[in-house]
């Protein structure tokens, strides 16, 4: 960057991202009215300690150089609003920076933190926090005090457990904790309230805290790759649910509050430990897709066929199954998968009467299954 460039003194917007740039000269101090800067993805080793003098910053986006520090003084930025320090080799967070007490949104993901300082909490204005890919094994309890946040990213870290006070968090919307340690959710979760997306995937949960129902709002839940054996009977009282996802777990049975679940529009309990599924499940009124891939199902209900907006019945590759519920015939599938090698999304099925009970139900070629031949 040329030396004539610093005197654009007026200067409010500068857009550098994406070159090859190597120094952010201390000159940068001259744009003292620059509300907006851009450097992302770069090769700048490190910030100028003079950018404490772009006093009317409000948004800066340093991601993807390799800085590995912030200058002193950084935090006198009081005016930053958004913040972006994105897979720039962060170690540490300034001690100090709660001063920024004007952040909304905060951005650290891919870096190497491993812990977050305390002064965080003063980040009251925070609505945003993105603390993904880092190698934090511990959280603050002060994380609880940011009374805005509405968004909070902590997947692909080392934590093992959570913080009760995170449950404090009453505006909260999203959060995603996947890919972690997890082993159990603080039942203190019931207070977030607000909260639409829960991201619970690749952890090693084996139950989900009864407080869970208390989440009315909750409309996406995945909980696949986990250690489930059991799923709470609350579960039924998350009134918005949409996507409950629970891959991959050692599930031997489902609740039968899922049948209350009546905005439920797509269940995946694939690869589990399933014997039956319950007969309430009828309730769900709205289930588009269902996919049960790979569990040890010998039936499927009759009342599955109450399901009336139930178009996909996915993946009963693996199971165990004898024949289909006649009442089947009722819905409106556009597709029904009974086999890897299956041509066709549906098949042509032969009605009989069941020899134990004696009911009418449908069968094909692929029927009855053989089990995993793992």
């Amino acid at each position: 960057l040329s030396q004539p460039f610093f005197r654009l003194l007026n200067l409010r917007k500068l857009g550098l991202s994406d070159n090859e740039i190597q120094r952010l000269p201390p000159e940068v101090a001259n744009f003292m009215q620059l509300v907006e800067l851009d450097i992302s993805r770069n090769d700048i080793p490190e910030i100028p300690e003079s950018i404490k003098f772009c006093k009317s910053l409000e948004i800066a986006d340093f991601s993807g150089n390799p800085l590995s520090r912030l200058p002193e003084g950084f935090t006198q930025l009081r005016s930053l609003g958004h913040l972006a320090l994105n897979d720039v080799s962060l170690q540490s967070l300034p001690t100090d920076i709660g001063n920024l007490a004007n952040l909304v949104t905060l951005e650290l993901r891919e870096n190497l933190l491993k812990t977050l300082p305390t002064s965080l909490s003063f980040l009251v204005k925070l609505e945003q926090l993105d603390l993904g890919g880092n190698d934090l094994e511990v959280l603050p309890d002060t994380l609880g005090a940011l009374p805005n946040l509405r968004e909070l990213w902590l997947d692909r870290n080392q934590l093992s457990a959570l913080p009760p006070e995170l449950g404090n968090l009453r505006r909260l919307v999203c959060l995603d904790v996947s890919e972690n340690k997890l082993e159990q959710l603080p039942n203190e979760v019931s207070g977030l309230v607000a909260l639409t997306d829960l991201l619970l995937s690749q952890n090693l949960l084996e139950c989900i805290p009864d407080g869970i129902g208390q989440l009315k709002q909750l409309s996406i839940l995945k909980v696949d790759q986990n250690r489930l054996t059991d799923m709470t009977e609350s579960i039924g009282d998350c009134e918005n649910l949409s996507e409950l996802i629970l891959t991959e777990n050692m599930l031997t049975a489902l609740p039968k509050s899922l049948g209350k679940l009546a905005k439920l529009t797509n269940l995946n309990v694939d690869r589990n430990r399933l014997t039956a599924l319950p007969a309430e499940i009828g309730g769900c009124a709205n289930l588009n897709v269902l996919s049960l891939r790979d569990n040890r199902l010998a039936l499927l209900p009759p009342e599955l066929a109450n399901t009336t907006e139930l178009h996909v019945l996915d993946q009963l590759l693996f199971c165990r199954l004898q024949n289909l519920p006649f009442a089947l015939t009722n819905l409106n599938l556009k597709a029904l998968w009974l086999a890897e090698n299956q041509s066709q999304p549906m098949l042509k099925f032969q009605t009989e009467d069941d020899e134990k009970t004696g009911e009418k139900v449908l069968t094909c070629y692929l029927l009855p299954q053989q089990p995993s031949p793992s």
